[in-house]
């Protein structure tokens, strides 16, 4: 991170890629202190499919956002998304040492490596080991075990995982940017950090990061993440539907869908109409808003469908009493809230990443959710001397890092 006292986070998304550098304060929040987004190249649903590209897109966010902040950046912390991502809930138990003995943290560590002992196929790795509570003897319910006595210790955790070699393809774009990789994490968890409160985490809330090219999903219950999922479908189906139903080229299918786009047609004014440009040297013409709008929402209502099946494989769909939280650059259309209040038949609001100071104008705004949490995420490992300096690294990390030592 260049200086010790820097956190940066890099958004690699589908459409666009984001670096967000801060500085430690003494005391307070992190400082924002630069930012840098370019187009993003060679990515598709969250997975690099052009390693070349995507390096170039990387290194041209990161001079930008170094230039802002005036610093050099030698490390950050990473997102990793993708319909590759798949999560799991799993048990540990353990007998503890002698009668009635004080459990320590070597203890919660032995019992998270046997909650963490699944079979996985050859193709897949752990990417993280959330702990969601612990079991001491008959008392259930326990966030933190540590001093406490008992025989017997149990521990139920949610465990993702990814393809190999999509972690492996993200690790090496950022190290061939010159940067090195502190942490590679969940882009729906690292946008948790951004933007929900311990009263959303313990009531029940579903997180749902509407992202160009992913839609990903975090459902949290009893101050503990419960579910992760990512649906491969995103804000670009959305514009290349426009592309073809209003025969216009895809960059400008993306501009009148920011500009005029709508996800529920009862919102809009039929009269209201807009000018689409035409292909091919034909002329433009006009349109109104509420054609638009009709090819926007049978798309916004498949993707809410989608993740609304997501929701009720789970045993929480009946517990999230604080509603939704829609996030990423798809939450900014107009009626993506009133829709999906709709369809989850549940509150929703837009999320809005909080917990820093320094540049909040330029950050404050769901396209930046992710980057922000990272910093968090970030900013919480190093206190708990988790991440590179007091470093426990994991092992599917370490690997890689010997397997691609050779090249960089």
């Amino acid at each position: 991170m260049g200086k010790q006292n820097l956190i940066v986070g890099l958004d690699i998304g589908t459409t666009k890629i984001a670096v967000i550098i801060s500085e430690l304060e003494e005391s307070g929040p992190p400082r924002i202190v630069g930012m840098g987004t370019s187009r993003s190249e060679g990515l598709k649903r969250g997975v690099v499919i052009n390693l070349e590209k995507t390096v170039e897109s990387i290194t041209k966010a990161l001079e930008d956002a170094e230039m802002m902040a005036g610093v050099k950046v030698n490390s950050v912390f990473a997102g990793i998304a993708g319909d590759h991502i798949r999560s799991i809930n799993s048990r540990g138990v353990i007998a503890l040492s002698g009668s009635g003995s004080e459990i320590s943290s070597k203890d919660v560590e032995r019992v998270i490596n046997a909650a963490r002992a699944v079979a996985l196929p050859m193709d897949r790795e752990i990417i993280h080991v959330l702990p969601q509570e612990y079991t001491v003897d008959d008392q259930s319910g326990i966030k933190d075990p540590i001093g406490m006595s008992g025989v017997r210790l149990e521990a139920e955790v949610h465990i993702v995982t990814g393809a190999v070699t999509s972690a492996q393809n993200i690790y090496r774009s950022v190290k061939k940017a010159g940067l090195e990789v502190c942490d590679l994490v969940l882009q729906p968890l690292a946008s948790s950090y951004a933007l929900l409160s311990p009263e959303e985490e313990e009531l029940g809330v579903a997180l749902i990061d509407l992202g160009g090219g992913t839609t990903d999903i975090a459902i949290f219950h009893d101050g503990s993440i419960r579910h992760t999922a990512v649906i491969g479908l995103g804000g670009n189906n959305v514009t290349n539907d426009i592309a073809i139903g209003l025969r216009t080229p895809v960059e400008q299918a993306e501009e009148i869908k920011k500009s005029y786009g709508c996800a529920l047609s009862s919102l809009v004014d039929s009269d209201e109409m807009i000018k689409v440009p035409g292909v091919g040297g034909r002329g433009p013409k006009e349109i109104s808003r509420g054609v638009l709008a009709a090819i926007i929402e049978p798309r916004a209502e498949e993707i809410f469908s989608l993740v609304l099946r997501e929701i009720k494989k789970t045993n929480y769909s009946d517990l999230l009493v604080a509603g939704v939280v829609l996030t990423g650059g798809g939450s900014l259309m107009e009626g993506m809230i009133e829709l999906a209040e709709q369809i989850f038949d549940m509150p929703a609001k837009k999320g809005i990443p909080q917990g820093f100071s320094g540049l909040v104008d330029l950050v404050s705004t769901p396209i930046h959710s992710t980057g922000v949490g990272l910093i968090l995420y970030g900013l919480e490992q190093l206190k708990d001397g988790k991440s590179k300096g007091g470093s426990k690294e994991k092992g599917w990390f370490r690997r890689m890092k010997n397997l691609f030592g050779q090249y960089f």
